[in-house]
């Protein structure tokens, strides 16, 4: 790819974050419409579960097929197929007749998804060369989450109240729109030199690991976890895992290439991402179902009840990327972990549901934690790894994301399937182990962060790397024999 101009560069990102926006704003905003469409479609908590994870889990599982394939085919142009299919699938989410096409439909936006995120940031780590610049770029990109979480609960409520829950779908249309003009126009097109082939059995073993392992979680409570089917699904999952480590060591160009997993600070920003977004994940859902079927507010008094939490999200996002960029991933990768984690013993421990000062207080620690824990998971899975592999690195990245979400959101539900009940109290009681899962997970990221970005760490990512360039170099030298 061309030498850019430093105007036409942040351009690219503006644009590349209108991709992260509308796909960051469904979530935001589908979660406040979640009792609504509960309502309307008589839907018990399961099927909300399914809205959710079903889009996830479709995301997750072809994320590192759609950064591979921009490698290959070329990024602006699958990135444009993306925005396309998720534009469309969004129309069609605000016509389904019923859960089952929603859940569909869902689905469909998910595909689109998949071309949009990693896609991106494989652009923009191909567009900021160094390193300095990369990470306030990366920090731009991580404050459009905190943006979303925050316009994303009231634009939610908003539309909800005003119109009804199908017009949440709505705003991704003309988003899409606009950030398909703005591609075709100012983006180049670019591609790895060298980009893996595609892996058919090992998507398909990812495929079979997620949908089984969250089919089994969200299902359970209603079938048991000691009865056949979840046995089954459970069995399924644990195959697939064996399956698809074995067959990817063997591959010459894996779908998941293991090697990156010798750099223990990659293998730790994927764990951390899924305990990060795992708490979200169960933060979002717990505080909607809670607010509205509890406390009795509206979609737009919901929105507005959690805008500290956002607000502190959007905040933190871009000072987290200018520490990493000046600082590196230490410090705000351990202030997170200490921060969710807070937030999580405060509502496990003293119930801040129970008084709005403290339920707010709760919010503003998550808000922070959360807003400084995505620039260090990004910068840290991309710059260890060569330019030309871009797609694939971040794509694991962003799938470790949605991993976390699928998962915090089939576990904190089933938590609350359990034996949720109208009534405050019951409420409280039933979610304090779920509380206390979040707390464990920002527990998790602080121990994460301490442990992967020492001097052993970061020698683990030179060797990482080497092994990376002497196969490129071995690749160059057969090249001119």
């Amino acid at each position: 790819m061309p030498e850019l101009s430093r105007r036409r560069r942040f351009l690219v990102l503006a644009i590349c974050c209108l991709s992260l926006l509308i796909v960051s704003l469904d979530n935001t905003v589908l979660n406040v419409a979640l009792p609504s469409m509960q309502h309307e479609l008589g839907a018990s908590i399961s099927g909300m579960q399914w809205t959710i994870d079903a889009y996830t889990l479709v995301l997750a599982s072809l994320l590192m097929l759609a950064g591979s394939t921009a490698d290959r085919l070329g990024r602006r142009r699958i990135f444009l197929v993306g925005l396309v299919v998720f534009s469309v699938g969004s129309l069609l989410c605000s016509l389904a007749p019923g859960l089952g096409w929603l859940v569909a439909f869902r689905m469909v936006q998910a595909v689109g998804g998949s071309m949009l995120n990693p896609v991106a940031m494989s652009i923009i780590t191909n567009t900021f060369t160094e390193p300095r610049e990369r990470a306030r770029a990366i920090g731009v990109w991580g404050g459009v989450v905190g943006i979303s979480m925050a316009a994303g609960p009231v634009i939610g409520g908003l539309l909800v109240q005003s119109v009804g829950w199908r017009s949440v779908f709505w705003i991704n249309v003309p988003i899409g729109a606009l950030a398909l003009f703005l591609t075709l126009r100012y983006v180049p097109e670019s591609r790895a030199p060298r980009p893996r082939r595609v892996d058919v059995v090992g998507q398909l073993l990812v495929i079979a690991l997620l949908g089984s392992l969250t089919y089994a979680i969200i299902e359970a409570p209603d079938a048991g976890w000691g009865s056949t089917k979840i046995l089954a699904f459970v069995l399924l999952a644990l195959v697939s895992l064996a399956a698809l480590i074995g067959y990817e060591r063997r591959r010459a160009e894996p779908l998941i290439d293991l090697r990156f997993f010798h750099s223990a600070p990659f293998s730790g920003a994927t764990v951390i991402a899924v305990c990060a977004f795992a708490a979200l994940g169960g933060f979002l859902f717990m505080n909607t179902l809670y607010l509205q079927n509890v406390r009795g507010l509206s979609a737009l008094g919901a929105g507005l009840y959690m805008l500290p939490m956002a607000g502190m999200t959007g905040l933190c996002a871009p000072l987290s990327g200018r520490l990493v960029g000046s600082r590196g991933p230490r410090i705000p990768l351990l202030l997170a972990g200490t921060f969710m984690g807070a937030s999580g013993v405060l509502f496990a421990a003293f119930e801040a549901q129970k008084t709005t000062a403290l339920l707010f207080t709760g919010y503003v620690l998550f808000g922070i934690g959360f807003g400084l824990v995505n620039a260090p998971i990004t910068n840290t899975a991309v710059s260890g790894m060569p330019r030309t592999q871009a797609g694939v690195a971040s794509a694991v990245a962003s799938t470790s994301r949605q991993i976390g979400q699928s998962l915090g959101v089939a576990v904190i539900g089933a938590v609350l399937a359990g034996g949720v009940r109208p009534g405050a109290g019951t409420f409280l009681a039933v979610g304090r182990p779920a509380w206390w899962i979040i707390a464990g997970c920002g527990a998790a990221i602080l121990l994460l962060g301490a442990l992967t970005t020492g001097r052993w760490a970061r020698d683990t990512a030179r060797r990482t790397a080497a092994l990376f360039e002497e196969e490129r170099r071995g690749g160059h030298a057969a090249a001119k024999a």
